[in-house]
């Protein structure tokens, strides 16, 4: 929980002063980078913390991921320009990565498939107080002392994260399985293939951020077909096409991710710069769909056994992108107030459908395999953040490179963002109804 409050508190603080940082250090062309190249260097952490877990005691993915956390926040607090504090987000990347897989393995052996919605719905409410306080504390920091101090900031929370929650974790023994075996044998090719799948993605978004139309044709493509070919032998056979079950289900997280973060990155952006409004006010709507987020997934909990998994995330997914479009209108010139309600709406339709999706992911998991499984999971999940967040990234930087307002460029990114919404929300019809009571299915979900 602690862990999670402060992921939660970094996450926030750093979208909320993002603006004030890019004045200080200079450019748009690295500006989508410091979140995208965090979410890619994330799934090096995903996959090495998958394998991890599942070969041995939590403590090793867990502990390994704050220390290159915590190195993260070093770089980044003392980056004396943009290019550096890129790197400092890499390292905070592979720690951020490496951490939640030790956490959904723990959840899923320490915890009954009855009580894994309420923790999840726990791990969501861990975001509250980091929501209320986060953003504005953030812009206090950064008015009264500096932004590196958001990031300096958070190092004794790491500590104190490591120290109670090490001995907990040294308890919790993987099973013995068949599962075993089999990641043992294949760990090496996921190392290889999640390593080729953050070098064509980083390619692409370099290209895309070239300004030179035969490097973003050459290396764009060439980095497309890399991405894809390792893409798909990372995840369940039919991810790419949402085939109905376990692959839908890791799919529609991706798109979920893509759409809201896709936004969720560029709000601070918007309503400081588009619009010339105050960085608190950025801050309250990010503390608003932070702390709504939480109520959804509340929600969720209580009743996914009574309206199914399919049910809750289609609903939640048509909540975010009402609010996703209402985000759009201010950005095309309605009031800039309406951001705030856009994101705490937007936080709500996320709770809802965010979690269920785990759910339904580590229920099919066989013993000895909930590393791998939620590896998967978290695979789509934050390819999604990095793929939504350059994307967003490149718009802007396009559309500094060609004049355009900020609050334009931010309304195309938006608008983006809908329409991924929108397959996301075809693609869930394709996700179980119920979560799984057996585990038949976890040869897939591997």
């Amino acid at each position: 929980m602690l862990t999670v409050t402060l992921v939660a508190l970094e996450s926030l603080a750093i979208a909320t002063v993002m603006p004030e940082v890019r004045a200080d250090l200079g450019g748009y062309s690295l500006y989508g980078w410091v979140f995208s190249g965090f979410f890619l260097s994330s799934l090096v952490g995903i996959v090495v913390g998958g394998v991890a877990a599942d070969r041995g005691s939590l403590v090793i993915p867990f502990g390994g991921g704050l220390i290159f956390f915590s190195a993260g926040l070093v770089v980044a607090g003392l980056a004396p320009n943009m290019g550096v504090l890129v790197v400092g987000r890499l390292l905070q990347g592979l720690g951020a990565g490496a951490v939640p897989a030790a956490s959904y393995a723990a959840i899923a052996r320490a915890f009954t498939s009855e009580e894994r919605p309420r923790m999840f719905a726990m791990l969501s409410t861990a975001w509250v107080v980091p929501g209320l306080v986060g953003p504005a504390a953030a812009a206090a920091i950064e008015h009264a002392l500096s932004w590196r101090w958001v990031f300096l900031g958070l190092l004794p929370v790491v500590g104190v994260a490591g120290t109670i929650s090490a001995g907990p974790l040294s308890r919790v023994r993987p099973p013995r399985g068949e599962g075993e075996r089999e990641a043992d044998h294949s760990s090496t090719s996921r190392l290889a293939k999640v390593g080729l799948l953050v070098v064509g993605v980083g390619a692409v978004f370099g290209a895309t951020s070239s300004g030179s139309a035969p490097v973003m044709g050459a290396v764009g493509l060439g980095g497309m077909v890399l991405g894809v070919w390792a893409f798909m032998g990372l995840v369940p056979p039919g991810t790419a096409r949402a085939a109905p079950g376990i692959p839908a289900t890791i799919a529609v997280r991706g798109l979920l991710t893509w759409s809201f973060f896709q936004a969720d990155a560029y709000v601070s952006l918007l309503v400081i710069e588009g619009r010339g409004r105050s960085t608190f006010l950025a801050g309250a709507a990010l503390s608003a769909g932070s702390v709504l987020w939480a109520v959804g997934s509340w929600v969720q909990a209580r009743q996914i056994g009574v309206w199914g998994p399919r049910t809750l995330v289609g609903s939640g997914l048509a909540v975010m992108v009402v609010a996703l479009t209402l985000a759009t209108s201010v950005a095309l010139g309605a009031p800039v107030v309406l951001i705030v309600v856009a994101w705490g709406v937007g936080g709500v339709g996320v709770g809802l459908a965010y979690s269920p999706l785990s759910v339904v992911v580590l229920a099919a998991a066989r013993p000895g395999e909930e590393g791998a499984a939620s590896a998967s999971l978290q695979l789509c999940d934050v390819l999604g953040v990095a793929v939504g967040t350059g994307v967003g990234g490149a718009v802007v930087a396009a559309g500094a490179d060609r004049g355009w307002q900020v609050s334009s460029s931010v309304a195309l990114a938006f608008g983006f963002a809908v329409v991924v919404g929108i397959v996301a929300m075809g693609a869930s019809r394709r996700i179980p109804a119920q979560v799984p009571a057996t585990t038949l299915a976890a040869g897939q979900a591997a």
